[in-house]
């Protein structure tokens, strides 16, 4: 649980500072966002061999393009409370979602 809140602090202070670069992500969504995801949704070396393996994809050799993620979750239905939805997860098929980020009201 550690390494996961470090790794999101990490990533979050990476995004505040990475448009002094320039944009240079070859896949929609950026590979920050990408592995941000990851880290939310996933265990920690799931979320951290997805994001390397992503990174390392970041190239001229690839085509790039979109590439959500993908996880595994049993989701459970919630009937009668009010809850703030934070991403969607859309059907790959029985027990794999795609994540795609919900939009901020």
């Amino acid at each position: 649980m550690i390494l996961k809140k470090l790794a999101v602090r990490f990533i979050k202070a990476y995004k505040y500072i990475s448009p002094l670069f320039g944009s240079k992500c070859r896949y929609y969504p950026t590979c920050s966002t990408y592995a941000l995801w990851e880290f939310e949704n996933d265990n920690f070396f799931k979320a951290f061999f997805k994001s390397l393996f992503r990174i390392l994809r970041c190239n001229q050799l690839f085509p790039g393009g979109i590439d959500y993620p993908i996880v595994k979750k049993n989701l459970n239905p919630v009937y009668g409370k009010k809850i703030k939805i934070k991403y969607w997860y859309v059907p790959l098929d029985k027990k794999r979602f795609y994540i795609i980020k919900a939009k901020n009201e």
